[in-house]
């Protein structure tokens, strides 16, 4: 099994706790968030807890003291213990990456992002986010960023689908057209 399907796999189960215990979804994102971090900044930490040489009462009994110095939720905390026990924490990234998926999905919310030729002023973007929520029929949670090469107009990606409305994609299309002759 990849690591990333072990990772889905953990995500649901902390999200069906989650929903089932009352937590609050984005105080569980808001950890595994935390924890990817503490993760990254203390790589230490990470390696000590995965060593088969640590026992296993002294990786639990680490994790827990971290755990509980973060102030993690429960179910978080639960998690953390139980794949440091099984010399998983390595899945924590994804783990969080796909949580946050769900609970977007639960609350239906979709992500866009948007690559604009120059930037966008608020009433352009609202009206952009209006636009992407009435297609998907989703509230939209909406990234822009800039990229002169455009030309002008804008390129969105929700998902996999990809709306193109680029300068730079019409031209290209125009200049195909005429080399093909049509």
């Amino acid at each position: 099994m990849s690591l990333r399907t072990s990772a889905n796999r953990y995500a649901k189960a902390l999200f069906d706790v989650a929903l089932a215990e009352k937590t609050d979804l984005a105080q569980v994102d808001r950890d595994l968030e935390a924890v990817v971090a503490m993760l990254h900044e203390s790589p230490d930490l990470a390696r000590a807890a995965g060593r088969a040489g640590v026992t296993d009462a002294a990786r639990v009994a680490l994790i827990e003291a971290v755990a509980e110095r973060m102030g993690l939720t429960a179910p978080v905390k639960k998690l953390l213990v139980l794949l440091a026990d099984g010399r998983r924490l390595n899945l924590v990234p994804d783990l969080a990456a796909s949580f946050r998926e769900r609970m977007l999905n639960h609350q239906n919310i979709v992500r866009a992002v948007v690559t604009s030729a120059a930037p966008l002023s608020a009433e352009k973007t609202k009206a952009l986010e209006d636009s992407l929520s009435k297609v998907t029929g989703k509230k939209v949670d909406l990234s822009v960023s800039v990229d002169p090469e455009l030309l002008g107009g804008v390129v969105a990606r929700i998902g996999s689908t990809v709306y193109d409305g680029s300068v730079r994609t019409q031209l290209g299309k125009v200049r195909k057209q005429l080399v093909e002759g049509n």
